[in-house]
């Protein structure tokens, strides 16, 4: 009796460490924001941004999310929509890397290797809703950090 009571206490803490390390949009941006609206000039904006992080995407999201991404967001879009063309959101990098968004409507978005070509990530939204995109650029197949440029754009698709 006595070694059961252990072995559930001992699986709930693993269970409550694992929450612990989950995505978190609520927390600030570490690598930067912006406020963009619809026609924004210079359309392509680019930012450098360093990928990866210590926890993986595919344990702690699931779906078809990839790479080793960090808890808080590495960049914030607060976005506001109104044209109609697409808001395309992609990555640059000599590493392979992957992208994970959070969007406004709280679902979580993922791509690995679907942008503009060989391993660099990109997201396309038809209809964009105005709201905040937490950004996380991540690494795949390690938690290693790589420079990167993100890239947000209307013009430019994924």
């Amino acid at each position: 009796m006595k070694i059961s009571t252990l072995l559930a206490a001992a699986l709930a803490c693993v269970a409550m460490s694992a929450d612990a390390y989950a995505q978190d949009a609520g927390l600030d941006p570490t690598q930067g924001q912006v406020r963009l609206a619809t026609g924004f000039q210079p359309d392509p904006y680019n930012v450098p941004i360093v990928s990866g992080g210590s926890i993986n995407a595919a344990q702690t999201i699931g779906g078809q999310c990839a790479g080793f991404i960090a808890n808080a967001p590495d960049f914030d879009l607060y976005w506001t929509a109104g044209s109609g063309l697409p808001l395309a959101i992609s990555v640059a990098s000599d590493a392979d890397t992957t992208l994970v968004i959070n969007a406004p409507d709280g679902r979580w978005y993922c791509n690995d290797d679907g942008g503009f070509n060989g391993m660099n990530p990109g997201i396309r939204f038809d209809n964009a809703q105005s709201g905040l995109y937490d950004i996380y650029v991540g690494t795949f197949g390690g938690p290693q950090n790589h420079a990167t440029v993100l890239t947000i754009s209307e013009l430019v698709s994924n």
